[in-house]
């Protein structure tokens, strides 16, 4: 069991600072214009290489490459649209987070899943070994000070790129591996209720037709698993980038929970302050700065 300090003297300031400065501002908690362009953006620009791809006989070098775009897109979506849907953040219509949030279900995931595994369990315990699914991928990757330290770590430097490709097609995979477990590497899931289980099976199976079944009975079985791994390698090679720049970098904090109870010494904001890390704060591409 993890337990921080009881005390919020940082919390209560920053949040305090937090409300006066969008106070001051005049601006709102959730999406604004910036963000709703971008999001009509990434969203139809990737229904429209979707249906290109399936429509139109380009020459192989051309389809690679839209592909490339078709996984960046989907984690544009990811990091833009169903990020802040999940968190309830998107937009002050509960019904529209919802909705957004089941982008998650259309990159193969599943929105109720992450929520948990996300919002819950990540970001109460960021970077606590043994917790946070997120720094406890795969053996192969040392992602903290308190992990086990093979020979082959001493390399991880050079075939980490290639285990990143893998990470989108890995959480579909996980994700049934959480549903039958039913929990989330020690921690219990919540109980999913009849709507989330269908939901469940249904965007899995909706998913295969989509992005498998469909395109192999119009391109045929090779160039679907083709055009399907290459998003995939695009699409995790992007997620695992961003999430490890915030999280898994020299200056964050780690703690060891895998053994038994922590008592962490700060209280969980601090904590979470000191196990995130920003970048890129200035970029008026991916930050929606104008």
């Amino acid at each position: 069991m993890v337990k921080f300090k009881k005390e919020k003297v940082f919390f209560n300031a920053l949040n305090q600072q937090v409300e006066d400065y969008f106070k001051k501002n005049n601006l709102k908690k959730t999406g604004n214009t910036h963000l709703y362009i971008k999001s009509i953006i990434l969203i139809a620009s990737a229904i429209v290489v979707y249906i290109s791809l399936l429509t139109i006989n380009f020459p192989t070098g051309i389809a690679i490459a839209m592909c490339c775009i078709f996984g960046f897109l989907q984690a544009g979506i990811g990091f833009n649209v169903m990020h802040d849907a999940n968190h309830g953040s998107y937009s002050e219509k509960k019904w529209v987070n919802s909705l957004l949030g089941l982008s998650m279900n259309a990159m193969g995931s599943n929105a109720w899943m992450w929520k948990q595994k996300h919002n819950i369990i990540h970001h109460t315990y960021t970077n606590v070994d043994g917790v946070d699914d997120d720094i406890v991928k795969t053996k192969l990757l040392r992602m903290c000070p308190s992990q086990d330290q093979m020979k082959m770590h001493r390399y991880q430097y050079i075939y980490c790129t290639a285990l990143y490709t893998l990470s989108s097609f890995m959480m579909i995979v996980t994700d049934f591996i959480k549903y039958f477990s039913k929990k989330i590497l020690t921690t219990p899931l919540q109980k999913m209720s009849m709507q989330e289980h269908f939901l469940f099976w249904f965007s899995k199976i909706a998913y295969l037709f989509f992005y498998i079944i469909l395109p192999s009975m119009i391109l045929g079985f090779g160039p679907a698993i083709l055009g399907f791994t290459i998003m995939h390698v695009f699409l995790g090679l992007t997620l695992a980038t961003i999430f490890q720049l915030a999280h898994v970098v020299e200056k964050t904090h780690f703690q060891n929970g895998r053994f038994e109870d922590l008592h962490v010494e700060d209280e969980w904001a601090i904590h979470q302050v000191l196990t995130t890390a920003d970048f890129a704060t200035n970029s008026k591409i991916s930050s929606c700065r104008t």
